[in-house]
């Protein structure tokens, strides 16, 4: 997507109030969307993506932007300690998960310094009102050592595939939320892809905010990605 587009796009305090009203508008339905909208693929990266954590069972592990708590459960399934934030009310009063949940913006998390062992964020980068602010966030709770493993969409690089995820993302996915959910929102999700910066450019930015071992999944023929790494 074009940075004309991206322009066009909220900024700022006005991103903050219009993605949390629309993360409380499609709370009820969002897990059932989620499920159609990938084919139910979103369960199992999200179990990849704990697995690729490669912490030891106990481990202490924030999920950011936990909605409502499809991260915990995979989580507290793999024996880890998950604590949820969330800054949409209406996601976290319809979790699914027994994993405290608290509500708060993940650019200022109420806790401590270096106290986590990992964090997982899932579909979330392109939702904040600054993404530098939520690697240095991340970096901060996480301690030496500790891993992240961060879930987002992606644009493929092939062109057959470019092409026929532009007319999933832009016209099924619409279609659908305007079915199950509220259209409206469904026509905003797929433009915030333009928030996103480009694979190198992200890896860049987490490098300087202190992450190493860095490495790139593509899924579905590159329309989702996922980053793993290392707090340095």
């Amino acid at each position: 997507m074009s940075r004309r587009r991206a322009s066009e796009l909220p900024a700022g305090e006005e991103k903050a109030r219009a993605v949390r009203s629309m993360f409380d508008t499609i709370a009820g339905r969002y897990d059932l969307v989620n499920r159609v909208m990938t084919f139910g693929l979103d369960v199992g990266w999200r179990r990849r993506a704990v697995r690729s954590l490669a912490l030891p069972r106990g481990a202490l592990v924030l999920d950011l932007a936990c909605g409502t708590g499809d991260f915990c459960v995979e989580l507290a399934r793999a024996g880890h300690r998950a604590i949820g934030f969330d800054f949409a009310w209406g996601m976290l009063a319809n979790a699914r998960t027994e994993a405290p949940l608290a509500q708060a913006d993940a650019l200022r998390l109420p806790v401590a310094d270096a106290s986590a062992d990992g964090v997982t964020c899932g579909f979330a980068l392109r939702n904040v009102t600054s993404l530098d602010a939520l690697l240095a966030e991340i970096a901060r709770v996480v301690r030496p050592g500790g891993r992240i493993a961060l879930l987002e969409t992606a644009t493929p690089r092939s062109g057959i595939a470019r092409a026929g995820h532009s007319v999933y993302v832009n016209r099924v996915v619409p279609m659908i939320g305007g079915m199950l959910s509220d259209r409206a929102a469904y026509q905003y999700l797929p433009r915030s892809s333009a928030y996103l910066p480009a694979p190198a450019d992200l890896r860049a930015m987490l490098e300087r905010s202190g992450f190493t071992h860095l490495v790139r999944y593509t899924l579905l023929l590159g329309s989702a990605q996922l980053i793993t790494g290392s707090r340095a």
